[in-house]
């Protein structure tokens, strides 16, 4: 028998991460074949027992039929389990198939070639698939030591006992290999999901921000118009006109930079933002100064485009402010200042806006610091690059 046993090394085919997806059973399926087919070795012992070559052949064939299909079911638990460490069925089998094993062994050990006794590479492997590094190697140490123990008894021959002992090493090391290796595919699997998972939730976070910043400011700008349009509905036809006209233009634009958003296309400019800030806060009776550089660096244009927006959003909104001064200044970090002489900053200071500013800039390596008293000022600060550095 030992000459069938030599390549034996079944049921370790599988990952033992927690499998809970209905997509893995066709593999749980495909591992358990393989753990049927690695028994083949039994059919020459199955083929002795039936022609009673062996005494006590009826208890025999009952013992060799309860080994393998503990061996299967231990097989299956080893890579189907849901948890790392075996739950207490599982143990309980795994000995059960050891004391079978082991009453086999002593029970036949004066059979050609060793009886039985190479049933022991089925419980080395079986043990080295259930307990996985560290335990799996001492489990294989303690099958050896038994093998050879029983071998050396019952003067069993040392070339075969040697054999047992050799491939129940190679086959259990080639299982715990292979099971390191599945395990280690299956955590990178896992971890792409999960790579994929953050970057769908930063695209989620990446629109709701944008579509905030967007619209609350094209919004705005529209009540105001609006508000001016209603004013002057009754006096002056013309110029209510050409305020519908600037909502209607100020709607197209919003839609523009609502696909642009979807389709993350959202380079913008400081200094296209700037103007259009500063034509909004003029229709709401608000002056804007401004002291800006012209030469941005395109992260920190496009950072400071929408703090711009952003910044002037809430004045509208929020401040009741007559003016509004706006600054960029360069020193070992680039510097935007928006201060106005409002009634200070709304309740809601750190709501979805200002958060998503920050977002902006921390992504830069930059931050945004508010001031509530007096008036409002929103100042963000991202440092000078090496690249800047060199072109100051």
């Amino acid at each position: 028998m030992n000459h069938h046993v030599l390549n034996m090394f079944g049921g370790a085919d599988e990952p033992r991460r927690p499998l809970t997806d209905r997509r893995l059973l066709p593999r749980r399926l495909a591992g358990m074949s393989f753990a049927v087919l690695w028994l083949y070795p039994l059919i020459d012992t199955f083929r002795d027992v039936h022609d009673g070559k062996m005494p006590l052949a009826w208890l025999a064939g009952i013992g060799l039929v309860a080994f393998s299909l503990l061996y299967l079911v231990v097989v299956y638990l080893a890579f189907a389990r849901c948890t790392v460490a075996p739950p207490r069925t599982h143990l309980i089998l795994l000995w059960s198939l050891a004391a079978i094993t082991l009453a086999l062994a002593i029970g036949y050990a004066h059979q050609p070639d060793g009886g039985v006794l190479g049933l022991s590479i089925y419980v080395a492997v079986a043990g080295a698939a259930t307990y996985r590094l560290p335990w799996g190697g001492i489990w294989v140490l303690g099958v050896i030591a038994v093998t050879v123990g029983i071998g050396r008894t019952f003067d069993i021959p040392a070339h075969d006992i040697g054999s047992f002992a050799f491939n129940a090493v190679m086959a259990s090391a080639l299982v715990l290999v292979v099971i390191s290796m599945i395990s280690l595919i299956r955590e990178l699997r896992v971890t792409r999901e999960a790579l994929a998972d953050a970057a769908v939730e930063r695209e989620r976070l990446r629109f709701a921000r944008d579509l905030h910043d967007l619209l609350g400011h094209t919004l705005s700008v529209i009540v105001v118009k609006a508000e001016v349009a209603r004013r002057l509905a009754d006096r002056d036809p013309v110029a209510t006109a050409q305020a519908a006209a600037e909502i209607e233009t100020i709607g197209r634009q919003a839609l523009a930079e609502v696909r642009e958003a979807v389709a993350g296309y959202r380079v913008r400019s400081f200094a296209v933002e700037l103007e259009n800030s500063s034509v909004a806060l003029a229709d709401a009776g608000i002056a804007t100064t401004s002291d800006v550089r012209p030469d941005l660096p395109g992260p920190v244009d496009e950072a400071f485009a929408w703090v711009v927006r952003e910044a002037s959003t809430n004045i509208i909104r929020h401040s009741r402010a007559t003016t509004c001064m706006v600054t960029v200044t360069r020193g070992s970090s680039w510097r935007l200042e928006v201060r106005d002489d409002g009634v200070g900053g709304p309740a809601g200071v750190g709501g979805h806006g200002l958060g998503g500013l920050r977002e902006r800039l921390n992504a830069i390596g930059g931050t945004l610091t508010t001031v509530a008293h007096p008036g409002f000022t929103v100042v963000a600060v991202v440092p000078v690059s090496t690249d800047d550095a060199e072109d100051k």
